[in-house]
């Protein structure tokens, strides 16, 4: 028979476990509505960032996903925002996915409203939904907007540049 002690450790230590896996999903788990670029934008003004739009079904993100943990492993201080165009209801499989790459430093929205036309609208009004789409801010707020798979040699040259 365990002691009170013991036992009491146990659930000590399971509740630091559940706390921890909380607290790693809610990481991910920040939901993309309407008003969530804006905030995202705001909260950044005066520096240079990249927000990244993404999806579980598309590989070019994948390849995506790789030059962005590069660069994240050589310039720390690069602001990344991951936006995954999937539902809440994928979030384990949003989780596992990002977990295979070193991006914990970026910030991760999953889109939450089923009108994802409005979404795609407040964030770009010449964006029709294509994957991997990809937002680069200068620190006066210009913005360069691309569609498909990322060039590492060139994502090097615009980080690099905005340092």
């Amino acid at each position: 028979m365990k002691s009170s002690g013991t036992i009491i450790q146990c659930l000590l230590g399971l509740l630091l476990c559940l706390s921890c896996a909380c607290s790693s999903a809610a990481q991910i788990a920040k939901h993309f509505v309407r008003g969530s670029y804006q905030e995202i934008v705001s909260a950044r003004a005066g520096k240079p960032f990249i927000i990244s739009l993404w999806s579980l079904d598309c590989t070019y993100c994948r390849d995506d996903m790789v030059l962005f943990g590069k660069l994240l492993k050589k310039y720390r201080d690069l602001d990344l925002v991951l936006i995954s165009t999937d539902t809440p209801e994928q979030m384990k499989e949003i989780a596992h996915t990002l977990q295979k790459y070193p991006l914990k430093k970026a910030e991760s929205w999953v889109f939450a409203d089923s009108f994802v036309e409005r979404l795609r609208y407040e964030i770009d009004t010449q964006w029709y939904g294509e994957l991997p789409r990809t937002y680069f801010y200068d620190a006066q707020g210009h913005v360069l907007a691309l569609s498909g798979k990322l060039d590492y040699a060139q994502l090097e040259r615009w980080v690099r540049a905005k340092q």
